[in-house]
C-alpha cells in the first residue's frame, strides 16, 4: 500500500481508500490485461469485495488521467479504455472483429513520426497511432 500512496502523492493526489484500491486493482490487472473500461474495473473491484461505486471509478479514473497515472484511449467501439501510464511510447492495433487490443513498439515508426513533425516545424507533445486490423484466415 505504501507504493500506491507514494504514486498518488507524487501525482498530487491524496491517498484516499478508493484511489488506493483502484490503483492496486489497475496494477494487478495490468499484468494480464492492459486495457480496461471503467465498467471492467468496477466489476473486478466488486468481485474482490470492494464497495466502490461506478461513479467513483469514473471520477478516480478521470483524476488519474489528469495526473498522468493512466492513459485513456477511444478505439471507436464507443467505450473508453484505460491503461496504466508506463512512460514508454507505444502504439495499438485493434481487431475490427473481436475488439482485441494489441500493443506494439516500433523504433522506425517512432523516429519517422518525429522526423515528420520536425520537417513541418513541430515537436510532438502527444500522439496516438491505432491500426485497425483483421486476423488473416
Amino acid at each position: 500500500m505504501k507504493a500506491e500512496n507514494q504514486a498518488l502523492q507524487s501525482a498530487g493526489l491524496r491517498a484516499t481508500l478508493p484511489r488506493v484500491r483502484i490503483l492496486q486493482m489497475l496494477e494487478s490487472i495490468d499484468e494480464e490485461r492492459h486495457h480496461l473500461t471503467a465498467e471492467d474495473l468496477y466489476r473486478h473491484l466488486h468481485q474482490a469485495g470492494e464497495d466502490i461505486g461506478l461513479s467513483t471509478v469514473y471520477r478516480v479514473l478521470t483524476q488519474f488521467e489528469q495526473a498522468g497515472l493512466v492513459a485513456r484511449h477511444n478505439f471507436d467501439n464507443g467505450h473508453s479504455v484505460f491503461e496504466l501510464s508506463s512512460g514508454e511510447e507505444h502504439d495499438h492495433m485493434v481487431c475490427v472483429d473481436t475488439n482485441e487490443i494489441v500493443e506494439f513498439r516500433d523504433p522506425v515508426i517512432e523516429r519517422r513520426q518525429h522526423e515528420i513533425a520536425a520537417a513541418h516545424g513541430y515537436d510532438i507533445v502527444g500522439r496516438a497511432l491505432v491500426l485497425r486490423v483483421r486476423k488473416r484466415p
